[in-house]
């Protein structure tokens, strides 16, 4: 699956993505207060339901990948790996790290999204930016419950997450 995005702001070189995963069927309020006003939304895998997109594409544009729990008819749908144009940037998303291969830099990509783990974080690694918004839905062990922010301005990216439960 390939998307181009492109900012909703007219004349604006900058565009906003909102990155979330692992909501395990639970839509807070803070995430959709958080992604309010992105131009687009990313989401990485363990969906659950398929209202949890519906709630989402009320916000913006979703991009979605399936994760191991989503399951049924409707999540047969959802690809396993998606990749998405924005301005001059090229991202892979895929719920899982361990499927990703070896090479994103060599395929074209410039950052890959992913989920899974629950565990927020940004790496940067052989000129790819790697970023796991950690999980937004029901909190596990102790690890915060997080969403992200991808933007994109020209051919560079920079992202960012924030627990959403302060």
């Amino acid at each position: 699956m390939s998307v181009v995005f492109k900012s909703r702001s007219a004349g604006s070189s900058r565009t906003k993505i909102g990155l979330i995963s692992d909501t395990h069927n639970l839509v807070r309020p803070e995430a959709l207060a958080y992604l309010a006003g992105c131009d687009a939304i990313i989401h990485a895998g363990d969906i659950c339901n398929e209202a949890v997109l519906d709630a989402l594409n009320d916000i913006a544009p979703v991009t979605a990948v399936r994760g191991n729990n989503d399951t049924g008819g409707w999540a047969v749908a959802l690809p396993t790996h998606a990749t998405l144009q924005v301005q001059q940037v090229t991202i892979l998303v895929v719920h899982d790290i361990a499927d990703v291969r070896p090479d994103p830099r060599g395929e074209g990509f410039a950052v890959v999204v992913t989920g899974h783990s629950h565990k927020p974080a940004i790496i940067e690694c052989d000129g790819v930016l790697f970023v796991n918004p950690g999980s937004a839905g029901p909190r596990r062990f102790k690890l915060p419950v997080s969403a992200g922010m991808l933007i994109v301005e020209g051919d560079r990216a920079t992202a960012t997450f924030d627990s959403l439960l302060g």
